[in-house]
Protein backbone atom coordinates (compact mmCIF):
# COMPACT_ATOMS: atom_id res chain seq x y z
CA UNK A 1 0.00 0.00 0.00
CA UNK A 2 1.36 3.41 -0.90
CA UNK A 3 2.19 5.94 1.77
CA UNK A 4 -0.63 8.29 0.59
CA UNK A 5 -3.23 5.48 0.65
CA UNK A 6 -2.06 4.50 4.13
CA UNK A 7 -2.29 8.12 5.34
CA UNK A 8 -5.76 8.56 3.83
CA UNK A 9 -6.95 5.54 5.81
CA UNK A 10 -5.93 6.98 9.16
CA UNK A 11 -8.41 8.47 11.58
CA UNK A 12 -8.17 12.20 12.28
CA UNK A 13 -6.55 12.85 15.70
CA UNK A 14 -9.81 13.91 17.41
CA UNK A 15 -11.66 10.84 16.13
CA UNK A 16 -8.77 8.56 17.07
CA UNK A 17 -8.63 9.95 20.62
CA UNK A 18 -12.39 9.70 21.04
CA UNK A 19 -12.44 6.14 19.74
CA UNK A 20 -9.45 5.25 21.92
CA UNK A 21 -11.37 6.56 24.95
CA UNK A 22 -14.43 4.47 23.98
CA UNK A 23 -12.21 1.41 23.52
CA UNK A 24 -10.48 1.84 26.88
CA UNK A 25 -13.77 2.42 28.73
CA UNK A 26 -15.42 -0.61 27.07
CA UNK A 27 -12.38 -2.82 27.71
CA UNK A 28 -12.00 -1.75 31.33
CA UNK A 29 -15.75 -2.17 31.79
CA UNK A 30 -15.55 -5.69 30.36
CA UNK A 31 -12.67 -6.51 32.71
CA UNK A 32 -14.53 -4.99 35.69
CA UNK A 33 -17.65 -6.98 34.77
CA UNK A 34 -15.63 -10.20 35.01
CA UNK A 35 -14.27 -9.12 38.38
CA UNK A 36 -17.83 -8.48 39.60
CA UNK A 37 -19.03 -11.84 38.25
CA UNK A 38 -16.07 -13.59 39.87
CA UNK A 39 -16.84 -11.90 43.19
CA UNK A 40 -20.50 -12.91 43.02
CA UNK A 41 -19.66 -16.45 41.90
CA UNK A 42 -17.12 -16.87 44.71
CA UNK A 43 -19.62 -15.50 47.22
CA UNK A 44 -22.25 -17.98 46.01
CA UNK A 45 -19.77 -20.85 46.16
CA UNK A 46 -18.66 -19.99 49.69
CA UNK A 47 -22.05 -19.27 51.29
CA UNK A 48 -24.38 -21.58 53.14
CA UNK A 49 -27.17 -19.00 53.07
CA UNK A 50 -29.80 -19.72 50.40
CA UNK A 51 -30.83 -16.06 50.22
CA UNK A 52 -27.28 -14.92 49.52
CA UNK A 53 -26.88 -17.66 46.93
CA UNK A 54 -30.09 -16.67 45.12
CA UNK A 55 -29.18 -13.00 45.21
CA UNK A 56 -25.66 -13.62 43.88
CA UNK A 57 -26.82 -15.78 40.97
CA UNK A 58 -29.69 -13.47 40.06
CA UNK A 59 -27.34 -10.47 40.15
CA UNK A 60 -24.92 -12.36 37.90
CA UNK A 61 -27.76 -13.02 35.47
CA UNK A 62 -28.81 -9.36 35.44
CA UNK A 63 -25.25 -8.11 34.95
CA UNK A 64 -24.69 -10.64 32.19
CA UNK A 65 -27.90 -9.78 30.37
CA UNK A 66 -27.29 -6.05 30.58
CA UNK A 67 -23.53 -5.81 30.01
CA UNK A 68 -21.85 -8.86 28.45
CA UNK A 69 -22.99 -8.32 24.87
CA UNK A 70 -22.59 -4.52 24.68
CA UNK A 71 -19.20 -4.40 26.42
CA UNK A 72 -17.67 -7.33 24.55
CA UNK A 73 -18.87 -6.14 21.14
CA UNK A 74 -17.96 -2.50 21.80
CA UNK A 75 -14.45 -3.50 22.91
CA UNK A 76 -14.04 -5.70 19.82
CA UNK A 77 -15.45 -3.27 17.25
CA UNK A 78 -13.71 -0.19 18.65
CA UNK A 79 -10.41 -2.10 18.72
CA UNK A 80 -10.80 -3.18 15.09
CA UNK A 81 -11.68 0.35 13.94
CA UNK A 82 -8.72 1.76 15.89
CA UNK A 83 -6.37 -0.79 14.37
CA UNK A 84 -7.59 -0.11 10.85
CA UNK A 85 -7.55 3.67 11.33
CA UNK A 86 -4.05 3.95 12.78
CA UNK A 87 -0.55 3.02 11.65
CA UNK A 88 -0.70 -0.13 13.79
CA UNK A 89 -3.03 -1.87 11.34
CA UNK A 90 -4.94 -5.02 12.18
CA UNK A 91 -2.35 -7.57 11.01
CA UNK A 92 0.76 -5.43 10.55
CA UNK A 93 2.11 -6.17 14.04
CA UNK A 94 2.08 -9.56 15.75
CA UNK A 95 0.79 -8.21 19.07
CA UNK A 96 -2.18 -6.46 17.39
CA UNK A 97 -3.11 -9.61 15.46
CA UNK A 98 -2.85 -11.77 18.59
CA UNK A 99 -4.92 -9.24 20.54
CA UNK A 100 -7.55 -9.20 17.79
CA UNK A 101 -7.90 -13.01 17.68
CA UNK A 102 -7.99 -13.32 21.47
CA UNK A 103 -10.56 -10.51 21.76
CA UNK A 104 -12.69 -12.09 19.03
CA UNK A 105 -12.56 -15.45 20.81
CA UNK A 106 -13.35 -13.79 24.16
CA UNK A 107 -16.29 -11.88 22.68
CA UNK A 108 -17.75 -15.02 21.10
CA UNK A 109 -17.20 -16.99 24.32
CA UNK A 110 -18.74 -14.20 26.39
CA UNK A 111 -21.81 -13.87 24.22
CA UNK A 112 -22.49 -17.58 23.94
CA UNK A 113 -20.76 -19.58 26.70
CA UNK A 114 -20.65 -17.07 29.56
CA UNK A 115 -24.23 -15.87 29.20
CA UNK A 116 -25.40 -19.50 29.00
CA UNK A 117 -23.57 -20.32 32.27
CA UNK A 118 -25.10 -17.27 33.94
CA UNK A 119 -28.58 -18.30 32.79
CA UNK A 120 -27.91 -21.83 34.10
CA UNK A 121 -27.14 -20.34 37.52
CA UNK A 122 -30.33 -18.26 37.54
CA UNK A 123 -32.43 -21.25 36.47
CA UNK A 124 -30.83 -23.41 39.16
CA UNK A 125 -31.94 -21.06 41.94
CA UNK A 126 -35.32 -20.36 40.31
CA UNK A 127 -36.14 -24.09 40.50
CA UNK A 128 -35.89 -23.68 44.31
CA UNK A 129 -37.52 -20.31 44.99
CA UNK A 130 -37.80 -20.84 48.74
CA UNK A 131 -36.03 -22.77 51.44
CA UNK A 132 -32.50 -24.15 51.45
CA UNK A 133 -30.67 -25.10 48.27
CA UNK A 134 -28.42 -28.15 48.45
CA UNK A 135 -25.16 -28.24 46.53
CA UNK A 136 -26.46 -31.26 44.65
CA UNK A 137 -29.29 -29.12 43.24
CA UNK A 138 -26.74 -26.74 41.72
CA UNK A 139 -24.41 -29.27 40.14
CA UNK A 140 -21.39 -27.88 38.32
CA UNK A 141 -23.03 -24.43 38.09
CA UNK A 142 -21.36 -23.65 41.43
CA UNK A 143 -17.95 -24.01 39.82
CA UNK A 144 -18.80 -22.63 36.37
CA UNK A 145 -19.72 -19.29 37.92
CA UNK A 146 -16.22 -19.05 39.38
CA UNK A 147 -14.07 -20.75 36.72
CA UNK A 148 -15.46 -18.96 33.66
CA UNK A 149 -15.11 -15.39 34.99
CA UNK A 150 -11.69 -16.22 36.47
CA UNK A 151 -10.39 -17.48 33.11
CA UNK A 152 -11.92 -14.49 31.31
CA UNK A 153 -10.32 -12.11 33.80
CA UNK A 154 -6.91 -13.71 33.21
CA UNK A 155 -7.39 -13.41 29.45
CA UNK A 156 -8.36 -9.74 29.69
CA UNK A 157 -5.36 -9.02 31.90
CA UNK A 158 -3.21 -10.71 29.24
CA UNK A 159 -4.73 -8.39 26.63
CA UNK A 160 -3.78 -5.42 28.79
CA UNK A 161 -0.20 -6.71 28.95
CA UNK A 162 -0.15 -7.01 25.14
CA UNK A 163 -1.41 -3.44 24.80
CA UNK A 164 1.16 -2.02 27.21
CA UNK A 165 4.28 -3.98 26.23
CA UNK A 166 3.54 -4.52 22.50
CA UNK A 167 5.80 -7.58 22.13
CA UNK A 168 6.97 -9.39 18.99
CA UNK A 169 7.38 -6.43 16.65
CA UNK A 170 6.25 -5.95 13.11
CA UNK A 171 5.24 -8.79 10.81
CA UNK A 172 7.17 -9.25 7.60
CA UNK A 173 5.34 -7.74 4.66
CA UNK A 174 4.20 -10.07 1.89
CA UNK A 175 6.20 -10.26 -1.29
CA UNK A 176 4.26 -8.35 -3.98
CA UNK A 177 2.33 -10.67 -6.26
CA UNK A 178 2.83 -13.86 -4.24
CA UNK A 179 0.92 -13.17 -1.06
CA UNK A 180 3.69 -14.95 0.85
CA UNK A 181 5.84 -13.44 3.54
CA UNK A 182 9.39 -12.75 2.45
CA UNK A 183 11.99 -14.98 3.94
CA UNK A 184 15.44 -13.91 5.03
CA UNK A 185 17.77 -12.78 2.26
CA UNK A 186 20.35 -15.32 1.19
CA UNK A 187 23.85 -14.41 0.13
Amino acid sequence: MSRSAETARRLPPAARKGLAAVHVVASVGWLALMLCLLTLGTTALATDDAGTLRTAYRAMGMLGDALVVPLSLLALVSGVVLALGTPWGLFRYHWVAVKFWLTLAAAVASVFALTARLHDAVHAVDRHPTGPIAAMHLGFVRYDTVIVPALALLLYLGLVVLSVFKPWGRRRPATPGTGKARGPKTA
